[in-house]
Order: structure tokens, then sequence, then C-alpha cells
């Protein structure tokens, strides 16, 4: 009985520390923002492009690298707020918005990080520097509540009813 009781000792304790390997590498990390090769998953939506995703204390960081891994820019954001952080050789061009779902996006920008609430696209300028857009979406849900609605001038009460 004592050597299954081991075993099985053993086991449990293997078990724990690999279950624990996993859960810590699907954590982003913690540290490493502002490096050209951070110990982090490349999470880019677009090839030409590397992604790196940090997040401490509740707020999210978001890096983007050329491939060679020359930083341009990172932001950080939490509760639907974005703060342009001073890293990056095009922390300069980096701009903020708030878009609808419905918003069309630019054709000529790519698309190197879009997580659901946070999207950023690059364009590379004809002098070689990037601008980046970081769009927070806003999805559009209808207004049901007759209190508000009442509250509205009378020539959009409709408009918030019938969404």
């Amino acid at each position: 009985m004592r050597k299954i009781s081991r075993f099985h000792a053993v086991a449990a304790a293997v078990l724990a520390l690999g279950l624990s390997g996993i859960a810590q590498a699907t954590d982003a990390p913690s540290s490493g923002l502002g490096q050209s090769w951070p110990n982090a998953t490349d999470v880019s939506a677009n090839p030409h492009w590397h992604v790196y995703v940090f997040e401490k204390d509740g707020v999210r960081y978001v890096q983007v690298n050329d491939t060679n891994g020359g930083v341009h820019g990172a932001i950080a954001t939490a509760g639907g707020q974005v703060l342009v952080l001073p890293i990056g050789s095009d922390a300069q061009n980096v701009t903020t918005s708030t878009a609808s779902t419905t918003d069309p996006t630019s054709t000529t920008a790519d698309t190197v990080y879009d997580d659901g609430t946070v999207k950023i696209s690059a364009t590379v300028q004809p002098t070689g520097a990037v601008q980046m857009a970081v769009k927070t979406v806003v999805a559009l849900t209808r207004c049901t509540d007759s209190v508000v609605i009442k509250s509205l001038p009378n020539r959009l009460r409709g408009h918030a009813s019938r969404r």
C-alpha cells in the first residue's frame, strides 16, 4: 500500500507541476515591453509585422515591431481606454480613436493586431515612417430603456427605439 501511495503522490506532484507550466504558458508575460525580441508569443495578424502582448495589474500592453525586431510603437489598454506609450521609433505617429463595429476599415493600412476590442493598423509612409492607427471597438446596442428614450430630443426618439 505504501508504494502505491508514494506513486500516487509523485504522479500528482508531476501532474501539478506540468499543469502549472501550461497555465503560465497561456498567460501574457508581464515583462519585456520595449525589447526587440521579447520572450512573448508573436500574435500579429500580418506576416510583415511582429506584435507582442504583455499584461500587468489588469493593463494590457501591445507592442508592434517590424520583421527585423525594430520597435515601432506600443499602447496600453484597460477598461476601453487606450494610451499611446513613448516607446518605439514611430511613437509620435500613433493615433487613437473609437469606432463603431459598422465603421469601414482603411484599405491601404495593414491590420497588424485585432483582439475584438482593440484593432491596430499600420501604414508605411513614403518617408519610411510608420503611421499606426489604434481603434477601440464599441458595439452598438439597441436602447430599450423608456426613461432614456423619453429623455432624448423628439427627433431622436424614433431612432433609438428602432435600432
